[in-house]
């Protein structure tokens, strides 16, 4: 961040204002060196929060002691808090930052956040003495990589009749091999059945990961097409004020803000007394109710891009880049409920894989949360090339075009809201089949008690 506020601040670090060079040559003056730190910036960002992502949340539900009831009944709703304070700040920097980065400058817009993150490493650093740390266990790749390579040199070995011959307890399948007391004892022909057990639970959690790919991918519209739309519509609120469009994602912050705190305060101590579940429903339950949400808001965009492209159609504003006569506020159904489903998808994400994850693997299973975040994105992209190239075959113009008033974003949303239906029919089939880990139904069922 803080390389990234100097490019945005240095004159040597980026290209000329428009306005220092010719009509038309604005976009061919950022110098191979210019483009190479700006990406540079981008790239250590990446690594930064893929270092701290997956263990900021880990570490703290690591915090509360199942072994004590009290704090283990409130570790239920840690996650639901976790994710109100993201999005509490995602609203700050979608609303105030933004405002500052248009009207004050990118110096002061990327500076703020550059001072708030010094900040919270200082915070980090004084609490650190304060915290509960769980003693390194090790790499889970490496715990994972082991009883791979072990089960597959011994995968014609068979599994013996009696317990004792396997390092620790007697379990079955194919990677219980790796535990067959056969050959010489090294940790990459002989493993634990402890690791054994631990691989097992992260590769069974694996077609759930498949599974929040899809909604990854409905999610990453938000901060892209959808935008898109807004920038078409009317975003007048006042004579003076027009709202900007990287703004309206704010939307969807609010939203999941409010329906978080409602989930978590009401719907949850409502939903006890008929499941019986302290979480109210099981986390595969959520997360399929924020599925289902998501077929429906698919639905709702593309309904709502055909009456856009009608009303620019009827005002004869197809063939130009011209501002639709209709509110921006056309497009609130779909950012609301984005909002929403986010507060069943994303949580239930994110717990469920921490929940599922063995005590020692419980990093490596929230990073699952992020893996899902990053791939759904990377496909976000690949899907709107592959729409894009398909649909402009044969002479036709394709679905998506720079001028919004000639592409049919419908028949994408419609594509979505297909696909979102495909998937959504995967994940039942996989939670039918899916069964929770021993230790996190004997915790539940103490709370029940």
């Amino acid at each position: 961040m803080g390389l990234l506020t100097l490019i945005v601040s240095l004159r040597s670090l980026r290209p000329p204002s428009c306005s220092t060079v010719k009509a038309g040559d604005c976009n061919s003056h950022a110098t191979p060196f210019q483009v190479g730190i700006f990406y540079c910036s981008l790239y250590i960002i990446a690594l930064g929060t893929g270092g701290t992502k997956p263990n900021i949340s880990t570490m703290g539900a690591d915090q509360f002691d199942d072994l004590e009831p009290r704090e283990r009944a409130q570790k239920l709703s840690f996650f639901n808090w976790w994710m109100f304070s993201i999005f509490f700040g995602t609203l700050f920097s979608n609303t105030f930052l933004i405002y500052i980065q248009d009207n004050i400058g990118w110096s002061v817009g990327y500076g703020l956040p550059t001072l708030g993150l010094a900040i919270s490493i200082l915070f980090f650093l004084v609490g650190t003495p304060f915290y509960r740390h769980k003693v390194p266990s090790g790499s889970p790749f490496t715990r994972m990589a082991t009883v791979i390579v072990a089960a597959i040199r011994k995968w014609n070995v068979p599994l013996p009749s009696d317990p004792k011959e396997l390092h620790e307890l007697d379990l079955e399948e194919f990677f219980d091999k790796a535990a067959v007391k056969s050959g010489p004892n090294t940790p990459w022909k002989l493993c634990s059945v402890t690791q054994v057990e631990e691989t097992k639970q992260m590769i069974k959690t694996l077609p759930v990961l498949v599974a929040t790919l899809v909604p990854s991918v409905m999610g990453a519209q938000v901060n892209t097409l959808f935008i898109k739309q807004g920038t078409t519509l009317n975003r007048s609120m006042g004579p003076h004020f027009e709202i900007p469009p990287a703004c309206l994602t704010a939307f969807v912050t609010i939203f999941m803000l409010i329906s978080l705190v409602l989930y978590d305060q009401y719907l949850v101590p409502a939903m006890r007394k008929y499941t019986k579940d302290p979480r109210g429903f099981t986390l595969l339950q959520r997360l399929g109710i924020g599925l289902v949400i998501h077929v429906v808001i698919m639905v709702i965009a593309s309904l709502t891009e055909r009456y856009r492209l009608k009303v620019a159609r009827d005002h004869g504003l197809v063939d130009k880049k011209a501002i639709v006569p209709l509110s921006i506020f056309v497009l609130l159904p779909q950012f609301a409920l984005m909002g929403i489903a986010d507060t069943f998808v994303e949580v239930a994400k994110l717990e469920f894989f921490y929940d599922q994850a063995p005590e020692a693997l419980k990093s490596l299973g929230t990073s699952y949360f992020t893996t899902s975040l990053g791939v759904g994105n990377f496909l976000s992209s690949v899907l709107l090339s592959a729409v894009s190239d398909i649909t402009k075959k044969n002479g036709s113009k394709g679905w998506i075009q720079d001028n919004l008033n000639v592409s049919h974003l419908d028949y994408y949303y419609a594509f979505f809201a297909a696909l979102s239906v495909i998937n959504l029919f995967f994940f039942v089939v996989v939670s039918k089949f899916y069964t929770y880990n021993t230790e996190v139904m004997e915790s539940e069922i103490e709370l029940r008690k």
